[in-house]
């Protein structure tokens, strides 16, 4: 027997404080699988908005195609309670296929769900040129702060992770949201790339820890710059030292603490860990 009454989809919030209960709504997810040339090569559960921005950010940042003129045909369809992101590509493509093979079927925490071997989850990575846009200390602890006026998903539900785009001296110009950490980064790319903006003209700012799989996804995208609100891991910093990405983290309160590359960042004061 059903012990719970409740069908609604939204949350009272209860403070003991005596205030009125307010009513707080959830962030939907639902299964996309990544479908190229008729074969699934991933099944992530994602927010379903900006659909099409996270099936070519997904695209690009795992390496199925180097740009967007490599996709000859993109279509989605919806059944099942989840949606098929749709692939045609040239022939020359059909190496990354097998190359990158997944099936991740799993939790939207987990970048790395179902891949084929451990060389693949430590993946080579190109070098970054050196140079690239320079940022302001003040622009760089401000940049997080900045991003919260772009999640309007979040101001909902406060379940949802984004990635912006900070291009200096104009703070953040695009910006993306999603349950999933890796699918805002994603979706973020995706619409770049569908905007025509070159990612190394700007700064990646993410609302998560900065894990692997992060810092893949912004070098493969091209970005050289990656500020985030919480901890880089370890082999994270390795993997962007190694790659020539300034790597800033815990951009909150008006500071940061500043890892890798500090050469693009140009003034002001800031905590060189």
């Amino acid at each position: 027997m059903a012990l719970c009454s409740s069908h609604s989809l939204s949350g009272l919030s209860v403070r003991g404080d005596g205030q009125r209960p307010v009513r707080r709504n959830l962030p939907e997810e639902l299964p996309v699988a990544m479908v190229f040339e008729g074969s699934t090569q991933g099944v992530m559960m994602a927010t379903p908005q900006d659909i099409e921005d996270f099936a070519v950010g997904f695209a690009l940042s795992e390496g199925y195609v180097r740009h967007l003129g490599e996709i000859e045909e993109f279509e989605t369809a919806e059944h099942g309670g989840g949606i098929e992101a749709r692939f045609w590509l040239p022939p020359e493509r059909a190496a990354a296929l097998k190359a990158r093979r997944r099936t991740m079927m799993g939790p939207v925490g987990c970048g790395l769900c179902g891949i084929d071997s451990l060389e693949q989850a430590l993946r080579p990575l190109p070098v970054l040129p050196a140079g690239g846009p320079a940022f302001t200390a003040a622009e760089v602890a401000r940049a997080a702060d900045a991003l919260r006026g772009h999640q309007p998903l979040h101001d909902q539900t406060h379940a949802t992770h984004a990635a912006g785009f900070l291009l200096p001296g104009q703070g953040i110009v695009l910006a993306r949201e999603d349950v999933g950490r890796h699918n805002a980064l994603d979706k973020l790319i995706g619409a770049l790339a569908r905007a025509g903006m070159d990612p190394a003209s700007g700064a990646v700012v993410l609302t998560s820890r900065v894990s692997v799989e992060m810092v893949q996804k912004t070098v493969m995208a091209g970005a050289r710059s990656l500020i985030a609100v919480s901890a880089p891991t370890a082999h994270a910093l390795r993997l962007a030292q190694g790659a020539g990405v300034t790597l800033a983290a815990f951009a909150r309160g008006g500071g940061f603490d500043l890892y890798s590359c500090p050469e693009r960042i140009n003034d002001g004061e800031k905590h060189v860990a």
